[in-house]
């Protein structure tokens, strides 16, 4: 797995938590969906993504690797 896709999978996986968070525990864990957007949309203005930050420093590689 590459960076783009972990993360494509990291927010996926956070919207889908925080909407079954609220619909059986409480409706403030919307502002958790809330927060995701405005990080993916705060990324494609500046170009930088903390989460793309973390998944670098665990060493996740960039780009596939030619077989």
């Amino acid at each position: 797995m590459i960076v783009d896709e972990a993360l494509r999978l990291i927010a996926g996986l956070v919207v889908l938590i925080s909407l079954a968070l609220a619909t059986w525990v409480s409706p403030m864990w919307l502002w958790l969906t809330v927060f995701v957007a405005a990080n993916l949309i705060q990324s494609a203005f500046t170009r930088w993504c903390p989460m793309i930050t973390l998944l670098k420093m665990t060493g996740m590689p960039e780009t596939r690797q030619p077989s």
